[in-house]
């Protein structure tokens, strides 16, 4: 969509460019005639006048005749809300710019849509809208490749606060925590936009929203299914384990390191490494209530035994034992 959208607007300079030419070639055939008039022998005053008059009426109304006039700003506005509405953004156009044609002759319109996200908008069959958040996080990673870039993005004021926009998702996702940082994650395989949440008072999450719903994931969860959250770190995980311990007999565990080691039938285990003590992992329920803590020196079975704790070795097996 990003290599449409910058096709799109390569096109657009191209095609303002293209007009420079024939502007200048229609100059160029009137200055002949205006030199023939010249050379015209003048009979009287009044006469010259008049023909000079005539010529330049003719000339203004060529010159109408060949460039319409431009579209009101309320005309662009109701074509611009006409083609959203034959998109399943849902965007409820409350404003519009025109940004041109493209060299196929469609139209290319920017719009905002209130207090959601806005769309840059091309009139195809059907018409192609690429969110203002989507074409944000493409410009920023063009640039980031090539400083001297100039990638397609929205300018309407209303959809330049990308930040605001992305704050309202973490709010519909139900992250209750106080947002200060976001960002666009990439699209998982289910074809959902996910988006990277950073907290100011504990860890993040991930979120994404598929048929309207929005699903949530904490960000130790994330590591542990191999992802990386940018904005969450080993010091909030670990609080975030801690405060799950609370209440349990590992509760005085002052917890350094945290992870998640997955969920079976029977709950959900976390790993927790503690200062100046042995380690632990603890068995949670849905609920995150926890329902049993296993001793990292006795925990070798329980999904492969502790990785941050190190476990004391064996005892070594008595003379004429069994290995």
């Amino acid at each position: 969509m990003k290599s449409r959208l910058a096709a799109a607007f390569a096109a657009l300079v191209f095609s303002a460019f293209a007009v420079a030419p024939a502007t200048a070639q229609d100059q160029e055939r009137q200055q002949p005639q205006q030199q023939q008039q010249q050379q015209i022998p003048q009979r009287a005053d009044n006469e010259s006048a008049v023909r000079q008059s005539s010529g330049s009426r003719a000339s203004a109304r060529q010159r109408r005749e060949r460039a319409p006039a431009p579209p009101t700003p309320e005309q662009i506005l109701a074509a611009a809300q006409a083609q959203m509405a034959l998109t399943t953004t849902g965007c409820q156009v409350s404003e519009a710019k025109l940004l041109g044609k493209t060299a196929a002759d469609t139209t290319v319109y920017e719009v905002a849509c209130g207090t959601a996200p806005g769309y840059i908008v091309e009139t195809k069959t059907p018409p192609e809208a690429s969110s203002c958040i989507i074409l944000a996080h493409s410009a920023d990673v063009a640039r980031a490749a090539d400083p001297t870039a100039s990638p397609a993005q929205c300018t309407l004021a209303a959809n330049t606060d990308v930040q605001k926009f992305l704050r309202q998702y973490a709010k519909d996702a139900g992250v209750a925590c106080t947002v200060d940082q976001a960002k666009l994650r990439g699209q998982s395989n289910d074809g959902a936009i996910v988006y990277e949440i950073g907290c100011s008072d504990g860890p993040g999450f991930w979120i994404k929203q598929q048929n309207a719903t929005w699903t949530k994931t904490p960000c130790i969860q994330v590591l542990a299914e191999r992802g990386t959250c940018e904005f969450t770190t080993a010091t909030e995980n670990a609080a975030f384990v801690k405060a799950l311990l609370a209440g349990s007999e590992a509760a005085s565990c002052n917890v350094t390191e945290a992870r998640l080691m997955g969920q079976n039938a029977n709950g959900v285990f976390y790993e927790a490494k503690c200062d100046g003590a042995d380690g632990v992992i603890a068995r949670l329920n849905a609920e995150n209530v926890v329902q049993q803590i296993y001793p990292c020196a006795t925990a070798q079975q329980i999904g492969g035994g502790c990785k941050l704790t190190t476990a004391p070795a064996a005892a070594a097996a008595a003379t004429g034992g069994r290995l």
